[in-house]
């Protein structure tokens, strides 16, 4: 059966031959074992024969991609038999009279067949000489046809590696599609958190607003004329509004975690606690909180990023606090190895920045280690401390935008601790 190759495939199987490492080597081993003076691989189809690789010590004008008519060689006979042909010497053989050897001026000649991987039919290693040589010996034919196999091996290999590399390159190009398509799918996201920004900072607020104003002339002129259950209703209704407001303020900062531009800069983190910790000078104050700040380490993080973090943590104990106890809220931070740190998620050659905030507060329920960092989950009743449950949602949504990784213990009674790994260049 006739197969119709295109150039393209035939001069791919000429360029995998010549990335074969060993080939030079392989027909130099060829023409001194033997004598011959031209040894060459060709690929051979039914109306072509193209050198793919050669050594020419007979300056018989042969270099890689030469071809000869496929007619003229008797590499033709090989393919259509299956079966090598030699000779020693022409004048003494069924050639003598063979156009063949007459054109091409070779009076000794071998070719063995090359199969590739699968059996099929790829070419000849042959080589010729114009004098007679002995070539028709176990020992030669044996050499030429390991030297077949070896070919064959190593051209199944440099396939397979071609085969592969397209198909990572056709990997690299769809997942660049993929990522293309998420780009875009983000840009369109953040477009929708923008509308949704705008919204919440004026469109839901704005009605809000008018309730508060209206609430306050009821408090500042009506207020005193109303019944007890009037009084009652009211008050129920000004907090009301009040966390509406909060609940949106929240939602608000959650949703421009991603979009802030996130520039990393070696940061002190001492400062940013510091600048926290003015931040609720009034709440200390107030509640008489002991806010212990021990080692403290500067870090590659995001500040606005990490000063929100901060706000969050360091909030949820001055508001979590045990009634009769004096709040403790203790901070302290280092860089330190992965491999010194007790987490078997953390890269052991990785430096983190190791940030500790724990407290003697309320505490929670070690069941909820996991579930305190989902949004709006509250682990308190609304009554008995204020909230909209977002705060460690957004703590957890820093962390990841700075690749760490962030942890939660806590123990009913006894306090809470959050232990955060910001990995470091």
């Amino acid at each position: 059966m006739q197969v119709d190759l295109g150039e393209s495939e035939l001069q791919s199987d000429v360029a995998s031959i010549q990335k074969i490492p060993i080939m030079p080597s392989l027909l130099d081993v060829v023409c001194r074992t033997t004598g011959m003076g031209f040894v060459a691989v060709a690929r051979v189809t039914d109306d072509r024969w193209i050198t793919c690789s050669a050594l020419d010590n007979l300056g018989f004008g042969l270099i890689s991609g030469s071809e000869l008519k496929i007619e003229t060689t008797l590499c033709n006979e090989v393919k259509q038999s299956n079966a090598p042909v030699i000779i020693d010497h022409v004048a003494q053989s069924e050639y003598a009279n063979h156009p063949t050897p007459a054109m091409y001026g070779f009076q000794s000649y071998i070719s063995i067949p090359i199969y590739r991987k699968d059996g099929r039919f790829f070419g000849t290693l042959c080589a010729i000489d114009p004098k007679p040589a002995r070539l028709n010996t176990p020992e030669v034919i044996g050499m030429f046809r390991l030297f077949c196999d070896l070919i064959a091996f190593h051209l199944s290999a440099v396939e397979e590696i071609e085969t592969n590399e397209y198909e990572l390159a056709k990997e690299r190009e769809e997942r660049a599609k993929v990522l293309e398509q998420k780009n875009a799918e983000l840009q369109k996201m953040n477009l929708e958190l923008e509308s949704f920004a705008y919204v919440a900072s004026h469109d839901l607020q704005e009605p809000l607003r008018k309730i508060e104003t209206f609430s306050n002339f009821i408090l500042d002129r009506d207020y005193d004329s109303l019944s007890p259950n009037g009084k009652n209703y009211f008050d129920r209704l000004l907090k009301s509004v009040k966390r509406m407001q909060t609940l949106i303020k929240d939602l608000l900062r959650y949703s421009q975690v991603k979009v802030h531009e996130q520039i990393f800069v070696e940061t002190d983190l001492d400062k940013i606690v510091e600048e926290v910790k003015q931040d609720y000078n009034e709440e200390l104050n107030q509640k008489n909180v002991l806010l212990q700040v021990g080692e403290t380490c500067s870090a590659h993080v995001i500040p606005f990023q990490f000063n929100q973090l901060l706000q969050n943590l360091i909030g949820n104990s001055i508001k979590f606090v045990r009634p009769g106890v004096r709040p403790v809220i203790k901070v302290s931070c280092a860089v330190v190895k992965g491999s010194d740190l007790e987490n078997i998620k953390l890269l052991p050659g990785r430096n983190y920045c190791h940030l500790v905030i724990e407290d003697n507060g309320i505490g929670f329920s070690s069941e909820y280690n996991e579930k305190i960092f989902e949004v709006f989950q509250r682990l308190n009743g609304r009554e008995d401390y204020e909230g909209t449950g977002i705060g460690l949602s957004i703590v957890k949504k820093i962390v990841g935008n700075h690749h760490g990784l962030i942890t939660a213990c806590g123990e009913l009674d006894k306090g809470a601790r959050f232990d955060i790994y910001i990995p470091q260049p």
